[in-house]
């Protein structure tokens, strides 16, 4: 029988301890003001001005330009500079992009911010309560224990080029594209075959993998999510040309949408399925 020599413990408990920091900072990163713990609506504009859910004022949109209409009584400023809004007010937004627009309410006029986003070439408001049951009784994210098996090396096999592929995501009305720029190809315990998930890349050569496994929406109650992410450093390169690339699936986490109905969040590509229990990372959050 084999013995865990001391320097193993001491690498086997600073992976440990790495794993919990990221799980404090997971933590502490959704916690914030404002953020997605706290969306408790989803709207989109007319062509006509218009009522939101939520948030006063009226709303409207040409196609191309977002426009505002308030008076004084309505409690809306500005969140860049905190001005009131009195009278009518425009914004452009590019597809994907958001802004944190107006805010209104509780004792410092900032309780709720209303978001502008452009979502498959539609402008929608997004209501952020600070005052959310989601975000105010929010004690950190489920997860499954630690378990350094379900760290594995893989290689990354690049595409010449990028391919954009359609998917589809949280919201059945918005379409997504997933900018594959390679596979990666792993082993995974439990199972006797290897793995080809398509990436996308982020800061810094990073990748990203959304994928499905046997865990989403199982029961019992406490599972995983309908899907996750895992991010893995900037692929290594070899001397033979190849590429080398490590996949923690403890640091597996959910995609906003995991957390609120009014989400847009990107769905796997159709073969970024996993015929195996990843019992690792993050599990389905609390109901909202």
């Amino acid at each position: 029988m084999g013995t865990t020599t001391p320097a193993g413990t001491a690498a086997a408990t600073a992976r440990l301890e790495r794993w919990q920091r990221f799980r404090a900072n997971r933590d502490k990163a959704l916690a914030t003001r404002h953020g997605w713990l706290t969306i408790t609506s989803f709207q989109w504009l007319e062509d006509s001005p218009a009522a939101v859910d939520l948030a006063p004022g009226l709303w409207s949109t040409d196609g191309t330009t977002a426009v505002l209409t308030a008076v004084p009584s309505d409690g809306l400023t500005l969140v860049e500079t905190g001005e009131a809004v009195d009278g009518t007010i425009t914004a452009v937004l590019a597809d994907e992009e958001s802004l944190m627009w107006v805010q209104f309410g509780g004792p410092s006029g900032d309780r709720t911010v209303v978001e502008l986003a452009m979502r498959s070439g539609r402008y929608a408001a997004r209501t952020r309560d600070a005052e959310s049951p989601v975000f105010t009784e929010f004690d950190g994210v489920p997860t499954y224990p630690y378990n350094p098996d379900w760290e594995v090396t893989g290689r990354f096999e690049p595409y010449a080029e990028p391919v954009d592929v359609p998917i589809s995501t949280a919201n059945p009305l918005v379409d997504g594209i997933h900018r594959t720029v390679g596979e990666v190809v792993f082993r995974l315990p439990g199972s006797p075959h290897e793995f080809r998930l398509q990436a996308e890349e982020e800061k810094l050569g990073a990748l990203t993998v959304t994928f499905h496994d046997e865990t989403n929406g199982a029961a019992p109650p406490g599972q995983t999510a309908e899907w996750r992410k895992v991010s893995t450093p900037r692929p290594r390169p070899n001397p033979d040309g190849t590429f080398t690339v490590v996949l923690d699936f403890n640091r597996a986490i959910n995609y906003p949408s995991a957390f609120t109905p009014y989400g847009t969040c990107p769905m796997p590509v159709r073969n970024n399925s996993l015929d195996v229990r990843v019992e690792a990372g993050e599990k389905q959050p609390y109901a909202p």
